[in-house]
């Protein structure tokens, strides 16, 4: 019964962790060409977006402990209300400058707030036995309708379906109706959960010693993922001038490999262990990075040219950025195992979410002042040096967890 159980609450799951990644999909993947067409944002003020789009992220801990009492799904579920409602209006208006900030702020606190619970519901639905497979499972799903949001986008801006110059924004809408879509599922997940009258505890901040490493992972993502979100897609509008179809296809080619990639990365979890895929992902960023870096400052400085295979490279280098991101899972898995307790888990992921973002929004605004006055290069130097801290990281866990298996084994 219990299985039965289980099983139709990771469909529902799985369900609710789809139509939130194809709104997302629909939404987010395309806020760097919306923000220069409509509002002829300059790199600088790209930066300065940045705020009212992360602070959810900085709040998420204090959102999440102020509804901890609702328990992980009911916050799920008002996550998909919030992220529906500013996609919405983002959809049905033209607004300002400033009311658009307004409503990306909603959008951006539903998603935000829904990022450490989908890790937390996702592993406390999975057997404890395929906890990998399971984690490779979802993030595959999340992927799958990415790609599918990529086909969608680039074959409505293409086919003259979609504008971001017309009254009403249908792409947008889209989106809304997708995340309407992850509020059914939210709601049937709530009332299954009411039917097992699961005890709820209280979210809080928690700042354990055994969790410092896992901290530094999340505040160094915060960097990591401006450079891949802001910046790095930043380089093919700005600097190249691309429009939002050949950034769906970007999307579509990276979403395509990361159905698989994903599934690997959960069969490798469970055979190489949490560690070295840890290290894995940290060299891949500093290579990445340094990769960017250079390519960018030919480039900029005319050494490279700006169309042939030079932006093929910069293109290259946009999808291993994203499938490299998408490596975030085995932070959760990585927490998993150095968990005190399994109800502390979703406290840890909101705090390490809340933390990752006071990095990002300080993160943007140098990134933007250094992309002024430097060059775009030397934001992507600076986040090749930063992900060193990454390797630290994963070598200092790595120890961690050796110690932790000597203990158990005494």
């Amino acid at each position: 019964m219990q299985k039965g159980r289980t099983g139709a609450g990771m469909f529902l799951f799985f369900v609710m962790i789809a139509a939130a990644a194809m709104g997302n999909g629909l939404s987010d993947s395309v806020y760097s060409n919306y923000f220069k067409e409509v509002y002829q944002v300059t790199a600088t003020q790209r930066a300065l977006i940045e705020i009212p789009r992360e602070l959810p992220g900085l709040l998420c801990a204090l959102v999440i402990a102020s509804l901890s009492l609702l328990g992980d799904i009911k916050i799920s579920l008002i996550a998909q209300v919030l992220a529906c409602l500013g996609l919405t209006a983002l959809g049905l208006l033209t607004p300002s400058f400033g009311v658009m900030l307004i409503f990306l702020f909603i959008n951006s606190l539903g998603m935000h707030t829904f990022m450490p619970l989908q890790d937390s519901i996702g592993m406390s639905l999975a057997e404890p036995e395929q906890l990998g497979k399971r984690v490779g499972q979802y993030a595959s799903v999340k992927v799958a309708c990415g790609f599918a949001a990529g086909l969608i986008v680039f074959f409505g801006f293409r086919l003259g379906w979609f504008s971001f110059h017309t009254p009403v924004n249908l792409l947008f809408l889209l989106g809304a109706g997708a995340f309407l879509v992850a509020i059914i599922a939210a709601a049937l997940l709530v009332r299954r959960e009411a039917a097992q009258q699961q005890t709820r505890q209280r979210v809080k901040l928690v700042f354990r010693r055994q969790y410092r490493w896992y901290y530094l992972l999340a505040m160094l993502h915060g960097v990591q993922k401006q450079i891949a979100y802001v910046f790095g897609a930043w380089v093919l509008v700005d600097l190249l001038l691309k429009g939002a179809d050949v950034m769906s296809l970007l999307m579509i080619s990276a979403s395509f490999i990361s159905i698989f990639f994903m599934r690997a990365i959960g069969r490798w979890i469970d055979r190489l262990g949490i560690a070295r895929m840890l290290k894995l992902n940290a060299w891949s960023f500093v290579l990445i990075y340094a990769a960017y870096g250079f390519v960018v400052w030919g480039i900029t400085g005319r050494l490279l040219p700006q169309a042939g295979w030079s932006v093929m490279v910069v293109y290259v280098l946009f999808v291993l950025d994203r499938l490299n991101m998408q490596m975030h899972v085995l932070k959760a898995v990585y927490l998993r195992q150095i968990a005190v307790s399994h109800g502390e888990i979703t406290n840890v992921l909101s705090t390490g979410i809340s933390l990752d973002h006071v990095v990002s929004i300080l993160a943007a605004q140098l990134s933007g002042l250094v992309w002024t006055l430097m060059g775009p290069q030397w934001v992507f130097f600076l986040a090749a040096f930063f992900s060193l801290g990454n390797l630290y990281a994963a070598r200092q866990a790595d120890k961690g967890l050796k110690a932790g298996a000597e203990v158990a084994a005494v």
